[in-house]
């Protein structure tokens, strides 16, 4: 027995395709058959490797019984959040609204006119710990729709008028005061024992890394650089990393970073990737170029399919456990370690016969190295070399246990994010392989997920494809589209990177100023949401703001500068105010507020002398290079620089350009 989930494209909505609930999927029917049947609807959101979204999902919506209530008392509608990020954050701000917190599952009760009147997240089966069970919510909302319809219609529309409220955009572009002031409000807010910001749960907030990144080395931000590395340095160490296959979990739930939620993202890697191996350049911390190409590797090997596509995520249960397919007993890593390396990296690992996570043991780096070498009569390199034997065979015993659940989605915004991260770590390492895959996922994307019109779509999966994309898909994947042009000097990337931002700007700009989440032709919901806040990528304003700022130095054009200008002032308000909420907003106005530059480099050894742009961390810099000519009439940075036979770089800054120098530490010196 199936539903009307079982012809859609979600690995998510597909999990529920055997329900006996009566599931739609967003859309008229829902909201027709509703009316018709004068219920209210029950919305359902939630996504493919959500713990708890399986937890609901086995004890109410797989129970025959509980889903006869649902299917007696309302319309029922299951929603994909990373499928539809647009109803996705309408409803979620309902649910904080009224429950002053928010989270998936989340479970929303709407009229037929997709007004919300209550809210909440996971329900539990039975009453539980002072909250009332999922039946009985379910009575007591149908009790209130039929008897006290007028209270309900007057608290859906309170919800639905509290819901898309328009933050207003700042007067001016922020100033110099505003990055000092973000800057202490979030190192005042560390964690200065463990790393990494606030308690549990424990997320690592890549966006706002990225900003002490970008920051690090200002006067103003004397402790950003430290602040970074010691979040960066306790994550690498902590169980949030996947000490044996590499990768990240999406966040820890406690405040030493010791057990994740086991769930592994797409997006949280590819800005990770990213994060570790920039900080590797200007922290100089080797251990983060490792932590850096192991993530990209995890990706590549277990997060990449056939067609190039990146893949959303791995679940956090494995055989109807959490965790499962990443613990180990004592017993079976000591015999998988073998008897000579098994007790110093045991040692290193914190492996005990108690475990750290319900009986067993999770991994992470609970000793030095140096003072497990000391207590077991070894050199540091000797307890090294035995953690590469070791790390190697658990993977290999790991590989024969039951993987978790896979959601094999494709999602555009965070294809980007992963291709920006595959492009500059191509070409800061010299890494040829890591260029190829990124190509590949270019001309998967560019080409398969699209529609009959060449606009942008949401997600693929399995030969099939969602609606339209939205504004952070358009913004996410133009920065690794420019990211890939930077590295390779390929001008159909170039291309494809301006189409997505003039597309952006002409679909999503709200006219009053700043961009809405979906396009100007987009289905009508009960608010046009707008796309302002990081969580946990970064807010798809700021990534459009940022392709703009780009597009701005690459062409010289003011309406890209112009409307990079208005992303930052679209969110001025929230940079002034809730800093930790716009990382990524705050690391575009710091680039338009340093010193941008234009680095054109052409010749046959273009690609040798561009070298000297990757290695720093440079993302205010717009990289053009052209070893044969090509592209000078594509890229208007390249205009005019060709000369036969010779490499030369042209460094500009603020309408005027140094000369034109050929030797790597001369531009060394001009970029500095």
């Amino acid at each position: 027995m199936t539903n009307r989930l079982a012809d859609e494209t979600s690995p998510y909505l597909l999990q529920h395709a055997d329900n006996p609930v009566a599931w739609y999927p967003w859309g008229p029917e829902a909201f027709e058959a509703a009316r018709s049947d004068d219920k209210p609807v029950l919305l359902s959101v939630g996504y493919s490797s959500c713990h708890w979204c399986h937890v609901m999902a086995h004890e109410s919506f797989e129970d025959p019984d509980t889903a006869a209530v649902m299917n007696d008392l309302f319309v029922n509608v299951k929603v994909d959040r990373e499928e539809r990020p647009d109803v996705d954050a309408i409803y979620m701000e309902a649910v904080q609204a009224m429950t002053g917190r928010g989270g998936w599952p989340m479970t929303v009760f709407l009229t037929p006119d997709a007004e919300p009147f209550y809210a909440g997240t996971y329900f539990p089966k039975e009453d539980r710990h002072g909250h009332p069970s999922f039946r009985k919510v379910m009575t007591a909302v149908a009790e209130a729709w039929h008897e006290r319809r007028g209270e309900v219609a007057e608290q859906a529309g309170r919800l639905a008028a509290s819901v898309g409220g328009k933050i207003p955009a700042a007067d001016t572009l922020p100033g110099d005061g505003a990055l000092v002031q973000a800057y202490r409000r979030i190192v005042g807010d560390a964690d200065a024992t463990f790393g990494g910001f606030g308690g549990a749960p424990k997320f690592p907030q890549q966006p706002v890394l990225e900003y002490l990144l970008r920051i690090t080395g200002e006067e103003w931000a004397p402790d950003a650089g430290g602040v970074l590395r010691e979040a960066l340095s306790a994550m690498a160490a902590g169980g949030i990393r996947d000490h044996v296959g590499g990768g990240f979990c999406r966040y820890a739930v406690d405040r030493r970073w010791e057990i994740p939620h086991f769930e592994k993202m797409l997006y949280d890697n590819a800005q990770l990737a990213r994060l570790y191996l920039w900080a590797w350049r200007e922290l100089g911390v080797d251990a983060f170029r490792t932590v850096a190409i192991d993530t990209i590797e995890y990706v590549l090997r277990d997060l990449t399919g056939d067609h190039g596509g990146f893949l959303s995520a791995e679940d956090a249960d494995s055989e109807g456990e959490e965790g499962r397919f990443y613990v180990w007993s004592r017993d079976e890593f000591l015999e998988v370690a073998g008897p000579e390396d098994g007790p110093p990296i045991a040692d290193l690992f914190g492996v005990t016969e108690a475990g750290n996570f319900e009986g067993a043991n999770h991994l992470r780096i609970a000793r030095t190295v140096d003072d497990v070498a000391a207590d077991h009569d070894m050199t540091p390199a000797e307890v090294r070399d035995a953690l590469a034997r070791v790390r190697h065979a658990l993977f290999e015993r790991r590989e024969d246990r039951v993987r978790p659940g896979l959601d094999d989605k494709v999602v555009t915004a965070w294809n980007g994010l992963m291709l920006r991260a595959l492009a500059e770590a191509g070409a800061a390492l010299d890494e040829p392989t890591y260029l190829d895959a990124a190509r590949r996922n270019a001309r998967f994307v560019t080409t398969e997920l699209r529609d009959d019109e060449g606009r942008l779509l949401r997600s693929w999966g399995k030969g099939r494809t969602s609606g339209r994309g939205f504004l952070d898909d358009h913004g996410a994947y133009a920065l690794g589209l420019l990211a890939l042009y930077a590295a390779t000097g390929e001008t159909e990337w170039f291309v494809a990177a301006r189409d997505l931002v003039e597309t952006a700007l002409d679909r999503f700009a709200d006219p009053d100023g700043g961009f809405f989440r979906t396009a100007d032709d987009a289905e009508e919901l009960i608010t046009r949401p707008r796309d302002v806040m990081d969580n946990p990528s970064p807010s798809g304003t700021s990534l459009v703001g940022e392709a703009a700022f780009l597009l701005g130095l690459y062409t010289g054009e003011a309406r890209f500068s112009d409307a990079a200008e208005e992303a930052v002032r679209a969110g001025g308000v929230v940079v002034e105010r809730y800093p930790q909420a716009a990382g990524h907003l705050l690391g575009v106005l710091w680039a338009m507020r340093s010193e941008p530059k234009e680095l054109a480099v052409v010749g046959p050894r273009a690609h040798d002398l561009a070298a000297v742009a990757w290695e720093r961390y440079r993302p205010e810099v717009a990289v053009a290079v052209s070893t044969d000519g090509s592209g000078t009439d594509v890229v208007p940075l390249l205009a005019d620089r060709h000369r036969d036979g010779e490499t030369l770089a042209f460094v500009c800054e603020g309408f005027a350009c140094l000369a034109p120098v050929s030797e790597p530490e001369t531009l060394r010196a001009q970029l500095s």
